[in-house]
């Protein structure tokens, strides 16, 4: 695949599928450096499946992807290196404290110890846990459980960082305030951010650019302004429906009996 230099996740012809259901159809699309990039589509639409792939935690059938350069299937120590995750279920050890947390996934990631430390202390003064910092995680609420897994996240200086539906069951102020340290992170290390979400308003005000999924294929692309533009409707709500006939809000409930499907061939 030969790709641009400002390409920091390159895709091409992408397919995954589970006993026979395509949970990803042969979707092509690059994310640029320093980008906030969503996948915006309901529940099982296809945007988990595709960030397992990315993040080498599912082998595709068919495709090619390369993420900051290194090839996903065949450079995975690499490409783990260079990306930090933000998983949509919770998967900090509440037994420990905030700071024991952020340690211990640098000691994974061979995180040299002064640096490691350094680390620690900056990113828990980032997300506002700082005063928190020898709290176990259990007695943390939700906001402030997902606010510690993207600093641990940027623990070991990764290119790009992946959420799978960051703010899914978090209250609107919540939602907010996550967002306020995501866009930071991004403005001030230029960090990449590739999220995924089934909430509108949540990419059309966060996302440089959209890839519309629906049914594991990407319908459209682009800006919101130019998704907008192209489907000559007023917000991106109605540019959806446009481009997939569909509200995604009345899609929800739908899209999780696929994912359960997709789930269980996985498991078997």
């Amino acid at each position: 695949m030969v790709k641009p230099d400002n390409e920091i996740i390159s895709v091409e012809n992408l397919t995954k599928r589970f006993n026979g259901l395509k949970a990803v159809d042969n979707i092509t699309f690059s994310v640029k450096k320093g980008e906030i990039f969503a996948f915006l589509g309901p529940n099982g639409a296809g945007k988990t499946t595709t960030i397992k792939i990315l993040t080498t935690l599912l082998h595709p059938n068919e495709g090619a992807v390369f993420l900051n350069d290194f090839d996903v299937l065949k450079q995975k120590n690499e490409v783990r290196k260079s990306f930090g995750i933000v998983f949509q279920d919770p998967s900090l050890d509440d037994e420990l404290t905030a700071k024991e947390n952020l340690e211990f996934h640098g000691i994974l990631y061979n995180v040299e110890t002064k640096k490691r430390r350094e680390r620690t202390d900056q990113l828990l003064k980032f997300v506002g846990l700082w005063d928190r910092k020898d709290d176990l995680v259990k007695k943390y609420s939700g906001g402030m459980k997902r606010r510690l897994e993207i600093a641990r996240g940027l623990v070991h200086h990764p290119k790009i960082l992946f959420l799978d539906e960051p703010t899914l069951g978090l209250d609107p102020q919540t939602r907010k305030n996550i967002w306020d340290y995501i866009k930071k992170l991004n403005r001030e290390e230029g960090m990449t951010i590739f999220f995924t979400t089934h909430y509108i308003d949540e990419a059309e005000k966060s996302a440089t650019n959209i890839a519309i999924i629906d049914q594991g294929k990407i319908v459209a692309k682009g800006s919101p302004k130019k998704l907008m533009a192209d489907t000559k409707t007023g917000s991106l709500e109605d540019a959806f429906l446009k481009l997939t006939g569909k509200n995604i809000r009345d899609e929800d409930a739908k899209g999780i009996d696929n994912l359960r499907i997709a789930q269980r061939a996985w498991r078997r």
